[in-house]
């Protein structure tokens, strides 16, 4: 378990992490999010000792890291993976890791299995790719077998076969009953892999909460995608709702105002036919743009993504 508990964080006039305060638990995979610039990497690295708050607590297991007996047995944790050096092996990197940690030699072999790093643990590391180089990062954070696991872009550089293989591995980590702290910049991994959400901006809390909880905010009020070959006559029956409805294509609706429980109930009772119907819901970028658009610090000029106009309907 990791406990943050009102912990600020200044660096001169900068103030990094403001009063934070949350808990991340094991058994599940817990989603670290926010803008640049939020306070994620400096709450990490007070996390893990490298940086001291300027007030506020941070343990691990119930204690801080600096009094961990063991700290590579219990946290793992890989913030830079390329931050190794790049004239030895894979395998003598993690060798020497093991060794200075107590840790037998047989798991060094273990871990370059598990992130399929076989072919080439013999090579230097400086002619690795991004990918190989995030795999060896992610194989020295669970050298020590360790019951805290904190991993910042985990995914960054690896293919779609590491992507799944990354995401399987952390999910299986949880369900270990390890505590697994995610932090990332891909909504569609993190949606896809975590459960829990800790959600901060320019230093503050925003959210602490599930993913399914953050998408059905987001989602609230949004339209229902409607196909039918009567949308002329369901447009029309729809209008005595007060509805707002656009007809994207001549078969298709989108309708605001009605869940789609409601839309159906209303078509069933004038006899039209429906080949779809489909509450449209915000994706976990949608709503993370919401959740942080006033904690965002630097915006592009005036973009917004193309959606059909919607008009009352008459």
């Amino acid at each position: 378990m990791i406990e943050v508990d009102h912990v600020t964080k200044r660096y001169g006039d900068t103030l990094a992490v403001d009063d934070l305060t949350f808990t991340v638990r094991p058994g599940i995979v817990t989603g670290f999010l926010g803008p640049n610039g939020a306070g994620k990497s400096t709450t990490m690295r007070m996390i893990l000792g490298l940086d001291a708050p300027t007030a506020g607590r941070v343990e691990v297991n119930g204690r801080p890291y600096r009094e961990l007996r063991a700290p590579l047995r219990e946290v793992g944790a890989m913030l830079e993976a390329r931050a190794i050096h790049t004239g030895r092996s894979a395998h003598n990197h993690l060798l020497a890791m093991a060794q200075t940690h107590g840790i037998p030699r047989s798991r060094v072999d273990t871990m370059i299995d598990l992130v399929g790093l076989d072919g080439v643990a013999r090579k230097r590391v400086g002619g690795f790719s991004l990918g190989m180089g995030q795999r060896l990062g992610i194989a020295s954070a669970l050298l020590g077998d360790p019951a805290t696991v904190i991993l910042d872009e985990p995914a960054n550089g690896l293919d779609p076969e590491g992507i799944l293989w990354i995401r399987n591995l952390l999910k299986s980590l949880a369900a270990d009953g390890r505590t697994v702290f995610l932090s990332s910049h891909l909504m569609s991994e993190i949606a896809l892999t975590a459960e829990h959400l800790i959600v901060i901006g320019r230093g503050r809390l925003i959210a602490d909460t599930t993913v399914a909880e953050v998408v059905e905010a987001a989602s609230r009020g949004a339209a229902v995608h409607v196909r039918t070959p009567d949308a002329g006559r369901l447009r029309d029956a729809l209008a005595a709702h007060g509805v707002v409805v656009a007809a994207t294509e001549p078969d298709t609706l989108e309708v605001q105002g009605l869940t789609s429980e409601r839309i159906g109930e209303i078509a069933a009772r004038e006899g039209i036919v429906l080949h779809e119907l489909t509450p449209q819901t915000a994706s976990l970028e949608d709503a993370f743009m919401r959740l942080t658009g006033e904690s965002v610090e630097y915006h592009a000029a005036g973009f917004e993504p193309d959606r059909p106009d919607l008009e009352p309907v008459a």
